[in-house]
């Protein structure tokens, strides 16, 4: 037994032997295989955790046609662009250098002075107006040059429940038939009762519903006052119209369209207009909606706004694209019981139109980076070649046109997005979204419109001219009325004169 026991020792010590040698060749391998992987990859950093699994599985999928492999690093949000300038300039850093990097556009000046961003090798065969839209290629536009290749964005859009909208129209169309039949039977005789049978509800077709929809939907904000005056709202309704009025992206489409901050691509800083007189009357339409829905600016968010949405108590909202696969998630798990739509957000009058704010996230190729051909390629295989997966792997929007969705809600965000004013990318007027909110707020709180807007324009052009700068004041157009009000004193003045004058 002793021997046998010896034998068999002898022999698990050669097999232990054997398999350490095994193992270490392996670990000798793997480790020349890294460090060959190492010069062989490209590295991609974003912040959002939810494209940690979308980019994965790109990277997978683009790495099987090429020799190259794509890392996707996940990286803190705080402080997002100097994390990106430490690995790409430090010898030191302890992380490799991100070849490309996902960022929002108004970082794109600053990449690029910091040679974070380089042009992009696209040449406009992919990144053009056919597969872009002006938006989307305005927002990675920096003194006519693309620096990023446009991925996903976010704007804000109007939600109305479309619940409320279709038993509206019912209503409506139902009470226009029974007029009109009332009316056909009873000639020249307006006097006549209706019969029986003249009064029999009609029937409504899904089409003549969804048409009229169309017609109640407000254009204007007019057009949301007035609905608020005439709607006979369910019960549990407690507000027609509520937004979060303590944030700019859903305050900006009352300024969008004449607020000017740099142009649409927002990198000229010669180009600024923030105090004029259709500015001074938007605001002045804002300023009378608090009188109207009275919402507190410090008791209101996003997040609240929208519950209060999902739970039916408002029938519009001002909503950012998220909202709708949240609504759509809420529909599916019954916490959300009612049908909701989407569509542009109103002009400000029949006199005045209206035009949102929108952020676009873009590929940036890094200036540093040695391997900026294969990065230029896995960034339009991104932003171009799976945009159709996008929506439903991440609940992100591409920006690339020609996307089918199964939603048509996100058709209606596109549309807005597309009209969109991208959010501009000058570093001197960075502070400028934090100083426009403050006046919003102000404003919303009853503080003089004209006044407030003169000082946010001097004090954005005084830190873009860097000497300080004084706006020349606008002179408000009197009222009707009270014109109306001084000429007859006027005229009365003048007849006081003559009778005077007659006397003596």
């Amino acid at each position: 037994m002793s021997k046998r026991r010896g034998i068999l020792s002898a022999l698990l010590l050669v097999l232990m032997l054997a398999a350490i040698v095994l193992y270490s060749m392996g670990r000798s391998q793997r480790a020349e295989e890294e460090v060959f992987d190492e010069e062989n990859t490209v590295v991609i950093w974003y912040a959002d955790e939810a494209m940690t699994n979308f980019l994965s599985s790109a990277a997978l999928s683009y790495s099987k046609n090429s020799s190259v492999k794509i890392r996707p690093v996940l990286v803190s949000a705080v402080d997002f662009l100097e994390h990106v300038n430490d690995a790409s300039v430090r010898e030191d850093s302890e992380e490799a250098m991100p070849d490309l990097v996902i960022m929002t556009n108004d970082n794109l000046e600053k990449a690029y002075l910091a040679g974070l961003a380089a042009e992009i090798a696209d040449g406009g065969f992919w990144v053009n107006e056919e597969n872009y839209p002006k938006a989307a290629l305005s927002a990675v536009s920096y003194h006519d040059r693309y620096v990023g290749y446009p991925f996903y964005f976010e704007t804000a859009l109007l939600l109305y429940n479309e619940t409320y909208m279709e038993q509206l129209a019912q209503k409506t169309i139902e009470q226009e038939l029974i007029t009109e039949e009332f009316e056909a039977a009873s000639g020249d005789d307006r006097d006549a009762e209706p019969e029986t049978d003249v009064t029999k509800v009609p029937d409504v077709s899904q089409e003549q519903i969804e048409d009229k929809i169309g017609v109640i939907i407000p254009s204007t904000i007019d057009d949301i006052l007035s609905f608020a005056d005439e709607y006979d709202a369910p019960e549990q309704v407690e507000a027609v119209f509520r937004w979060d009025v303590s944030d700019i992206f859903y305050n900006y489409f009352m300024v969008g369209q004449y607020m000017n901050v740099g142009t649409d691509t927002g990198d000229d800083p010669e180009q600024i207009d923030i105090y004029n007189e259709d500015t001074i009357a938007c605001l002045k339409v804002y300023q009378n909606l608090n009188q109207f829905f009275s919402i507190d600016a410090k008791e209101t968010s996003y997040d609240s706004i929208l519950q209060e949405f999902m739970e039916g108590k408002t029938v519009f909202t001002v909503a950012t694209t998220d909202a709708i696969s949240k609504l759509e998630r809420a529909k599916e798990s019954g916490e959300f019981t009612y049908d909701y739509g989407v569509t542009t957000l109103p002009d400000v009058s029949p006199e005045r139109g209206s035009r949102t704010l929108s952020v676009t996230n873009a590929i940036v190729v890094n200036g540093y980076s040695d391997k900026k051909a294969v990065a230029n390629d896995f960034a339009k295989y991104l932003a171009y070649d799976t945009a159709q997966e996008l929506y439903d792997r991440t609940d992100k929007i591409a920006a690339r046109k020609n996307v089918t969705y199964k939603n048509d809600n996100i058709n209606a965000a596109l549309r807005e997005y597309e009209n969109s004013v991208p959010l501009p990318k000058m570093l001197e007027t960075s502070n400028f979204w934090v100083q426009l909110e403050i006046c919003f707020t102000n404003i919303w709180n009853g503080a003089d419109v004209n006044a407030s807007l003169k000082e946010l324009s001097e004090q954005i052009k005084t830190q873009v001219t860097g000497t300080e700068y004084v706006e020349e004041p606008i002179a408000e157009p009197v009222p009707e009325t009270q014109e109306d009000d001084a000429e007859e004193d006027q005229e009365q003045d003048n007849a006081d004169t003559e009778a005077s004058s007659g006397a003596d």
